[in-house]
């Protein structure tokens, strides 16, 4: 009856080995298969052990027992500190590793040597052998060990159960019953039945859990199943290759994009196939260069696939190159619809933002028009102060020392018209007044400047051309400006006046000597190149006199042409 019990149990190991080799794999823990063998392992030594009718061949099943009875307690406790997730040093497990092997060591040397029995007898009684066995010090360490192991095994299960979300609690109910049962059956096996130990059936029992479990961590293991999945689906291909550029795989979905696999031999070079070399051997080398650039484009008939490139990893260690092959055909059908959208609205966005702006100019230079309007004696100012601009810009941009660039020479340009609209808000009786003003007057008119600033800082508020709006705003606000401080509003003096200020003074100096006035005749070009020349230093930035004296015979011929 006791052999027929040892036969059974051994068998049905038997069984759960061969079910747990058929739903094996590849992600799951290796304890789970170190688990299912010594068991098996385990249950043949009962087996013989049931069978002895020595003490030779009693002892020596009993060694064979101790494999199961030593190891599967180490490998239950590392499977439930890997299922619920808590690492465990790679020193600390070949620590746990060699201190159990050496106290089997000490079980091989059991009846030759008294460190793990001090003495051991032989009894056969009723068909049941018996060891009888006086324990030694060794032994002792090996119920200390297989305790420990227990207690941290349980320890993790109460800690991932109250602390880690992250943990079945399916799984964690399930990894209760065979730490419990083997407890139980390996201290107080014989206490509950002489005849027979219940190793043997707790063991069976843990394997029957141990199925439930895997069928469950498949499940909750979301990247191995992600993997799974995606290259089940088939709509990814894979390609491996070592740091040699020696192939070492493929799925089927790569080697229909690169019928080329089809004719590798792993381990060979990718680089005696002509194609592949041309293709992945500028990518590998790409990506190695710039980690960054680890996205390339295959374009192949009407399909475009997309080539994504990483490292194999071995566990931590980099061992080659991965490739990812998606079909990206219609993202870039997709983008390309987008680009050409793109670039259709655009162009019609530009032409009607050329359209606003050109209303916008136009607007701008209606009102500087109507300001020239209320004052009777500077007619046509606005057009040849806005040319007189021009004609000194362009003489800069022949000897740059100033840096200006284009888009600053554009503005300048563009804003001259605005320099007087401050004049807006003088009163007409000044404006008008048909001959010199006296110094009040003159001083409200020196407000003209500054209230210019604000509107024309009003008008261009929130405008995208940012250069523009704060080159016209200088032009209005400071083009009365000296050079040695004695000009209005704010009397600043030498490099505080802008430069595009400094270029509207000049302009608009020449334009009001060169021109009639109701309260003047217009001088000669002699006359008013004199005063100009004399007040370089003074009342202009003296690095400007070259381009004024390059630009004089250009600005003579322009007033010789126009009604002043």
């Amino acid at each position: 009856m006791v052999e027929v019990y040892y036969w059974s149990m051994f068998l049905l190991s038997m069984l759960l080995t061969l079910a747990f080799t058929a739903v094996w794999h590849k992600h799951l823990d290796v304890h789970f298969t170190l688990i299912f063998s010594f068991v098996s392992i385990t249950n043949a030594g009962y087996v013989l052990y049931s069978q002895a009718h020595s003490i030779g061949t009693a002892v020596t099943a009993n060694k064979i027992i101790y494999i199961g009875s030593t190891y599967n307690a180490l490998f239950i406790m590392l499977s439930v500190f890997s299922l619920c997730h808590i690492e465990i040093k790679r020193w600390l497990r070949t620590a746990l590793m060699a201190l159990t092997s050496i106290i089997y060591l000490f079980a091989m040397t059991m009846e030759k040597q008294h460190y793990y029995y001090k003495s051991i007898s032989y009894e056969r009684k009723d068909g049941v052998v018996y060891l009888h066995k006086d324990y030694a010090f060794v032994h002792t360490l090996f119920y200390v060990m297989i305790s420990a192991y227990f207690i941290a095994g349980v320890w993790a299960i109460i800690y991932s159960y109250f602390r880690k979300k992250d943990v079945s609690r399916k799984i964690i109910y399930l990894l209760i019953m065979p730490n419990l049962v083997s407890l139980v059956a390996f201290f107080g096996g014989r206490k509950i039945i002489h005849s027979i130990e219940l190793i043997p059936a707790a063991f069976v029992f843990a394997q029957v859990v141990f199925l439930l479990i895997m069928h469950r961590v498949c499940l909750y293991d979301i990247t191995d199943t992600g993997i799974d999945s995606l290259v089940e689906k088939g709509d990814t291909g894979f390609i491996s290759f070592d740091f040699k550029y020696n192939y070492l795989g493929s799925n089927e979905t790569a080697k229909g994009i690169f019928p080329e696999l089809l004719e590798l031999t792993v381990d060979k070079s990718i680089t005696i196939n002509k194609n592949l070399g041309n293709t992945f051997v500028k990518w590998l080398d790409s990506f190695k260069a710039d980690r960054t650039k680890n996205e390339q484009h295959y374009d192949i008939g009407e399909k475009s696939y997309l080539i994504s490139i990483n490292y194999l990893f071995d566990g931590n260690t980099k061992r080659g190159y991965q490739f990812f092959i998606t079909d990206d055909t219609k993202n870039r059908q997709y983008i390309s619809l987008l680009n050409s959208f793109n670039t259709s609205l655009q162009a019609e966005v530009a032409e009607k933002t050329e359209h606003i702006v050109e209303m916008h100019d136009k607007l701008i230079l209606g009102m500087a028009t109507m300001v020239e309007s209320r004052d009777n004696s500077t007619g046509g100012h606005i057009r040849r102060t806005s040319e007189g601009v021009r004609i000194l810009i362009n003489e800069i941009r022949k000897n740059n020392i100033f840096g200006l660039t284009d888009e600053f020479c554009r503005c300048i340009i563009k804003a001259a018209p605005m320099h007087d609209l401050g004049k807006i808000a003088v009163d007409d009786a000044i404006l008008r007044k048909p001959g010199r003003f006296t110094p009040e007057e003159f001083d409200k008119m020196k407000a003209h400047a500054a209230e210019g600033a604000k509107i024309v800082h009003q008008i261009l508020q929130g405008t995208d051309d940012v250069q523009f709006h704060i080159i016209a705003e200088n032009v209005a606000h400071y083009h009365h400006e000296r050079w040695d401080g004695s000009g209005y509003p704010e009397g600043l003096k030498g490099e505080e006046i802008p430069i595009e200020a400094g270029i509207m003074a000049i302009a608009d100096v020449y334009d009001a000597l060169v021109s009639k006035r109701v309260y003047k005749e217009k001088m000669s070009f002699e006359q008013a190149d004199s005063i100009i020349m004399e007040g370089m230093g003074k009342h202009f930035d003296k690095a400007l006199e070259p381009y004024y004296i390059s630009a004089r015979p250009k600005l003579e011929e322009y007033y010789s042409t126009v009604d002043q």
